[in-house]
């Protein structure tokens, strides 16, 4: 079972910093997940949420500033926020990456940088996994190019998205740990997709987990396992 840092590790760090993806590192975590929007300038920079309020000093929607201004604004706890690049050129490779695509119109930009990225340095297609819960920017990665992993988020079950990765030619289904039920873990499995399952802090889910054979539990606290 492969152990993924949410956020970076954001039960330790402020999540999607580079602070935080330091901290993921530190506990040889086999990847981590992390989210992106594209913001006015049109750079994909790394933040979980729409608006900047809940995890930053800034007030407004990520979309309508530049990197420029983004980069004047601080979380919480004083970190910047990060870019895709700035994540790419920390991890290097040491780690794969989930990058789950949150703004609307993420995936081709994020497809081209990661392109660039493969061609230029030591990375490559299979250390990634795209993921959304909008399926919509799945299937334009899709559309363009079927080199990457995708991964199909639910908040529901299993059962719920199968037919949307079917239609994707998905790589994985990743449903929260609360819905999890052997028989449909079974089932995808069988029809040939990783379970990747989010988000597992709990060291009894972290138990009940292993049992069932998950592929990869994307953690907040990767210290625990």
């Amino acid at each position: 079972m492969k152990i993924f840092g949410h956020r970076g590790a954001a039960g330790l760090v402020a999540e999607n910093t580079l602070e935080s993806i330091e901290e993921a590192l530190s506990h040889k975590v086999d990847g981590i997940e992390i989210d992106v929007h594209r913001c006015k300038s049109g750079e994909l920079v790394v933040i979980h949420d729409e608006t900047l309020q809940r995890t930053t000093n800034g007030f407004g929607k990520v979309s309508e500033f530049t990197l420029q201004q983004l980069n004047t604004y601080r979380t919480k706890e004083g970190f910047q926020i990060p870019t895709l690049d700035q994540v790419l050129n920390l991890v290097d490779t040491k780690c794969d990456l989930n990058i789950e695509l949150k703004g609307i119109g993420t995936a081709i930009p994020v497809i081209e940088l990661l392109e660039s990225k493969i061609k230029n340095s030591e990375w490559n297609y299979d250390h990634f996994i795209l993921s959304s819960f909008d399926h919509s920017q799945l299937f334009q990665v899709k559309l363009a190019t079927n080199k990457f992993k995708l991964g199909v988020l639910t908040e529901k079950n299993i059962a719920s998205v199968l037919k949307v990765a079917e239609s994707l030619g998905a790589y994985a289904i990743h449903p929260p740990v609360r819905s999890l039920e052997k028989k449909e873990v079974i089932a995808a499995k069988d029809k040939g997709y990783e379970v990747n399952v989010w988000t597992v802090n709990d060291p009894v889910d972290i138990k009940s987990s292993k049992k069932l054979k998950i592929d990869t539990i994307i953690t907040d606290f990767p210290n625990l396992v």
